[in-house]
């Protein structure tokens, strides 16, 4: 089975969290939904640096401290995708850093759950479940 990893990074505005994706280039993907920065590790990677390296290439922002958020796998292809979620840096400004992505934006977490891929969903609600744990424990999450 093909594993790759990624980051869901967010960022609080006025209160309200927002989340980091991107949607793929070229004619292929136009209808596609959008994703988690994401790829396939390189030899003697392992997934969270997959996730960091990901990141970057993809959107141009480095992540900071991340946690897991476990994996999914895609219904029709059996990939696996490893996620890692944490706060975006302060001054986080996204764009298109590789030829793969033609978006990439913090979006809101009612538009996220709209734009992201079906089977990826499960990320938005395992995050969502992380920042109402820590606002309801006095945490700081950004």
């Amino acid at each position: 089975m093909k594993e790759s990893a990624g980051t869901l990074l967010f960022r609080k505005i006025d209160g309200a969290p927002e989340v980091l994706l991107i949607h793929s280039s070229g004619k292929y993907n136009r209808q596609a939904k959008w994703g988690i920065p994401k790829g396939l590790p390189d030899e003697g990677e392992s997934l969270e640096q997959t996730a960091r390296r990901e990141t970057v290439e993809e959107t141009g922002v480095i992540a900071g401290e991340l946690q897991s958020l476990g994996f999914i796998e895609y219904k029709k292809s059996r990939k696996r995708v490893h996620c890692f979620c944490g706060p975006a840096p302060a001054d986080a400004s996204p764009h298109c850093a590789s030829w793969e992505v033609d978006r990439a934006e913090f979006v809101s977490l009612a538009r996220a759950k709209d734009l992201i891929h079906e089977d990826q969903l499960a990320f938005i609600t395992r995050l969502e479940k992380i920042l109402l744990e820590a606002s309801s424990t006095g945490e700081n999450s950004q």
